[in-house]
């Protein structure tokens, strides 16, 4: 990346005329030792992770969250750390460093920057922090790369003996590159954890003519019952609204109950939410009485994938 489109080292800009030591310091923001960017630049993970690339002098394997970040993976804070994997231990702010012994195939090139593979970063980001929070990651990675779990097994064969392995595993089982955002993650996490079957994902919807109708979030096509998530847009986007009404009113035509879940039922009324989607799988058949747990939470959740 050069100085016109992300961030650069200061002293190569200076050594090659591009730039004056009165320019660097009056238009460009340091972000680490001798990396700048134009004033004014949102720095986002990929920004970060480009210019952490470059602090180590361009000798450092991009891994975590950063390396998710340049495969893709969207719903990063912005203001998350860098994240490198080198030998040599450094502290310094604004990057995390780690020093796990990478094999040749679990580093790529992306963007021109040597970063973790989807596989060896799924591995990485599986086996920390909490289980529901390493599947909302793992989700958007598997959503941005298209990974699945036989991408990332052999690497669980390969490091035997590293920590978080039996989360890893039980991540591995509830992964979904279905998920569009980290609240359809856990929304169909809710569900499992009150004991319904798994959910399918992003399920096509066609007429009996094979015209498409629509896409459901996720449900159970075997009962006609699916789960939306609405976001923001889908309120304050008069579009999206406008597009919604008519497609809600196509899948109703089909025979479908869709439940509508928003942020505040999922922090606050999850049991409102699973009641209705209980109420509406008994009305289409489902013989799983006595199964659900409106109680369920995900935060003491033993995340044991329930299946049909």
């Amino acid at each position: 990346m050069g100085s016109n489109d992300g961030p650069f080292l200061g002293s190569e800009a200076r050594r090659r005329g591009q730039v004056s030591r009165r320019a660097l310091r009056s238009r460009h923001h340091m972000i680490y030792r001798d990396v700048y960017v134009p004033t004014g630049t949102r720095l986002t993970p990929v920004t970060r992770a480009a210019a952490a690339w470059l602090w180590s002098g361009r000798a450092a394997t991009v891994a975590g969250l950063s390396a998710s970040a340049l495969h893709g993976s969207r719903w990063i804070d912005d203001e998350s750390p860098a994240e490198l994997n080198r030998p040599q231990a450094c502290a310094v702010d604004g990057i995390i460093i780690h020093r796990n012994t990478l094999a040749d195939d679990e580093v790529c090139v992306v963007r021109g920057i040597p970063a973790t593979t989807p596989a060896r970063t799924a591995f990485d980001l599986g086996r920390r922090d909490s289980l529901v929070g390493a599947v909302m990651r793992v989700d958007a990675l598997a959503n941005a790369t298209r990974l699945k779990p036989p991408d990332v097994e052999p690497l669980v064969e390969r490091h035997r003996g590293a920590r978080g392995l039996v989360q890893l595993r039980t991540v591995l089982d509830l992964m979904d590159d279905g998920a569009e955002s980290p609240q359809e993650s856990r929304s169909r996490l809710l569900l499992m954890a009150a004991g319904f079957p798994r959910p399918s994902t992003q399920i096509l919807l066609c007429d009996e003519h094979g015209y498409f109708i629509g896409r459901v979030d996720m449900g159970w096509p075997r009962w006609k019952v699916g789960v939306e998530y609405d976001g923001p847009q889908h309120w304050t986007d008069p579009a999206v609204r406008a597009r919604d009404i008519d497609r809600l009113a196509e899948l109703q035509g089909q025979g479908w109950t869709i439940i509508r879940v928003s942020r505040d039922i999922l922090r606050y009324r999850p049991e409102v939410f699973l009641q209705r989607v209980r109420d509406a799988m008994r009305a289409a058949g489902w013989p799983g009485h006595g199964r659900v747990r409106l109680d369920a939470r995900l935060d003491t959740w033993s995340g044991c994938p329930v299946l049909d």
